[in-house]
């Protein structure tokens, strides 16, 4: 049993310094999510409906303004940034408040 503790401690400890190593050269990040009550989110992606594997469409709220934004893997593009709040269903209005 002691072996196997011991096991499972050295394998954590190599997931340790594998992370730490990979943070100090930059590829990997720990930063902790913030709440979404706070009010400190200036963008939130509101829906998200995929067309094929690579394009989407995304509806999202920058700066409390709503915009229809289209991706692809070589491009993302703004369709539309004159979506009203008020023919916003209210699930999705009140998401982020």
């Amino acid at each position: 049993m002691t072996e196997q503790v011991a096991m499972v401690l050295a394998v954590f400890a190599l997931l340790g310094g594998v992370l730490w190593m990979l943070k100090k050269r930059g590829f990997a990040s720990l930063a902790l999510p913030t709440r979404r009550g706070s009010g400190s989110r200036r963008l939130e992606v509101l829906e998200r409906v995929p067309l094929t594997p690579q394009h989407a469409v995304h509806l999202v709220r920058v700066s409390g303004k709503i915009v229809l934004i289209g991706t692809a893997p070589s491009a993302c593009t703004l369709l539309d940034g004159s979506i009203s709040e008020a023919f916003m269903p209210e699930k999705l209005v009140g998401s982020g408040q």
